[in-house]
């Protein structure tokens, strides 16, 4: 009787803990239930919240990529505006600078004209000047021959003269004594 005993007393261990057990078991399906529900409802929220993140994040993704792009295109045009003034800038001095260089260009070739003129006049001046010097000394040298001629024809006619009876004093008469 005592094996019985034995197998009484665990058998009414077993139900004792079976019941235990099986309460235990509906009261913690029925916590895991809730539990997972609240699990539910937080992971529902969570994806509201990160969707309503995520919309706020795309808006001001999309703002900011508007305002960048928006602001690039200001770039853009202000750099496409500042390099046409400049562009236009360098054109007109470069027209001005080629209406400058043509006129220099023509009062250098005015200048070449009337300096070509001004060799031609010196050339002129010179070679007149050369041939009123040689005229003068022409006219030297003729007066110079005419003066030789003259002291020439003088000599000869005062060695005539000398030579001739008539300019010969005549002896004179003898002394009386």
């Amino acid at each position: 009787m005592k094996k019985w005993m034995y197998v009484i007393s665990v058998s009414a261990m077993l139900a004792v803990f079976l019941f235990f057990y099986l309460t235990h078991m509906k009261e913690a399906a029925a916590l895991e239930q809730v539990r997972k529900e609240k699990v539910a409802q937080q992971l529902e929220a969570e994806a509201k919240h990160k969707a309503e993140i995520e919309a706020k994040a795309r808006a001001d993704a999309e703002r900011r990529a508007a305002e960048r792009a928006a602001e690039e295109k200001k770039k853009e045009e202000d750099r496409i505006a500042k390099w046409e003034a400049e562009s236009k800038a360098i054109q007109d001095a470069t027209d001005k600078y080629n209406a400058e260089a043509d006129r220099l260009s023509k009062q250098a070739s005015e200048l070449e004209i009337q300096l070509s003129a001004l060799r031609t006049q010196k050339e002129k001046l010179n070679r007149d000047t050369l041939e009123l010097a040689k005229k003068v000394e022409l006219a030297r040298i003729a007066r110079q021959n005419a003066e030789l001629e003259n002291q020439r024809m003088i000599k000869m006619i005062a060695m005539r003269t000398a030579d001739s009876s008539f300019t010969q004093l005549p002896p004179p008469p003898p002394e009386k004594s």
